[in-house]
């Protein structure tokens, strides 16, 4: 397929595609599905090889936020019956972090509810990470707090924060129709906060929401301009009790077609497998590594993802290995760089032509799988051994 032969070419010289080439991928047809998943293949091994990092999440305090995003359990009104706690201690935070390194992971995410921390929750946090750096020589840590004010990212780099995730999660044309209570500038702003503090920038999408082709194929564009350095992939994950719960619209195949795009877009950045793998994409997660250098470890932050041995035996079966702690995980013109989503040297400009026939659209309505959404009972906040 052209198309295909195309953007494997640009992806090897890390040029971006055109935004029909991006369209193109998402309306493949099912047939081709497997020839995308391969040249998009092609790209990923460039950079990452067969190396699969493993994530963390520590949810430092769960539920109670007083912002109205209409994908989150965590939410304004949320009805959904999730864990509600206020902040870990940094003796708790890191007993759950070593969970996860003793179970792979090579970096651990602090994530609280809430608009953005205070200065007395940046001390908290920072605190935190000092905690877990001790105990864990060479993890790195990633704090995800909400909306940052002047300094903060700046007292988190003091602390021992290696990298700093939040999200955009939805195009900027439709950014008002899920969240009213901030901005899609605020989200922006803070991800450049980040950068500037010397911060790695994480930064996302959640796809899933009833968006249209043309507006994932906005927000990942917006994220290549961006330049974060790792960029999360979650699928929505339909609590029960939120504004979402009855967004259905994914299966496993457009799921596929979704980290693909991603993956050329964004050719040589960390393109992570986030929350609600385990719901959409089912028997297919093994494919999806193909795409992907990087999956969460076990449970997310209010729902319970598969068994960590699981992952480890996933990743395994199919071929692939996980990243070691001493490996450096963006590629050297990135790590020298000090990160970035692609090249700024002129590498954007518009390279071959969108293919001239139409693919088929995906048929039919997925079956809502809500036996598959499962509340997370276990790890933090509780007493229950976390799952990894």
């Amino acid at each position: 397929m052209d198309l295909l032969n195309t953007l494997v070419d640009k992806g090897l010289r890390r040029e971006l595609p055109t935004r029909e080439e991006a369209l193109a991928v998402l309306a493949t047809s099912d047939d081709d599905l497997l020839e995308v998943v391969a040249a998009a293949g092609k790209v990923r091994r460039q950079w990452f090889g067969r190396r699969v990092k493993l994530n963390y999440l520590v949810n430092l305090k769960s539920g109670l936020c007083p912002e109205d995003c209409s994908y989150c359990s965590q939410r304004l009104g949320s009805k959904a019956e999730i864990l509600k706690y206020t902040w870990l201690k940094p003796d708790e935070a890191s007993k759950a972090a070593a969970a996860g390194v003793a179970g792979g992971a090579k970096r651990v995410c602090l994530v609280a509810s809430g608009r953005g921390p205070t200065d007395r929750d940046v001390d908290r946090v920072s605190q935190t990470i000092e905690a877990i750096k001790e105990q864990n020589e060479g993890v790195e840590v990633c704090a995800c707090l909400g909306l940052l004010s002047d300094g903060q990212a700046d007292r988190l780099r003091s602390a021992g924060a290696d990298a700093y995730n939040h999200n955009l999660n939805t195009s900027e044309g439709t950014y008002g129709d899920i969240t009213t209570t901030h901005t899609y500038a605020d989200r922006v702003d803070t991800v450049q906060q980040a950068q500037a503090a010397g911060l790695s920038a994480c930064s996302g999408l959640i796809a899933g929401m009833g968006e249209s082709d043309a507006d994932l194929v906005d927000v990942v564009f917006s994220l290549r301009e961006l330049d974060p350095d790792s960029v999360p992939v979650n699928f929505l994950i339909p609590f029960e009790g939120t504004p979402l719960a009855k967004e259905w619209n994914l299966t496993p195949q457009r799921c596929l077609r979704i980290l693909a795009m991603v993956r050329f877009v964004c050719p040589d950045v960390e393109v992570r497998l986030a929350g609600g793998r385990e719901v959409h994409l089912r028997s297919m997660q093994p494919l999806a590594l193909h795409l992907v250098n990087s999956i969460f470890l076990g449970d997310y932050l209010t729902s319970e993802g598969q068994a960590g041995q699981a992952d480890l035996d996933m990743i395994a079966d199919a071929g692939f290995e996980v990243e070691g702690a001493g490996t450096t995980t963006l590629p050297a013109h990135r790590a020298q760089a000090g990160g970035g989503c692609g090249s700024h040297d002129g590498g954007c400009a518009p390279c071959g032509d969108a293919p001239t026939e139409p693919a088929a659209e995906p048929s039919g309505i997925p079956a809502a799988r809500t036996d598959l959404v499962a509340v997370r009972r276990r790890g933090a906040g509780t007493d229950v051994a976390p799952n990894a």
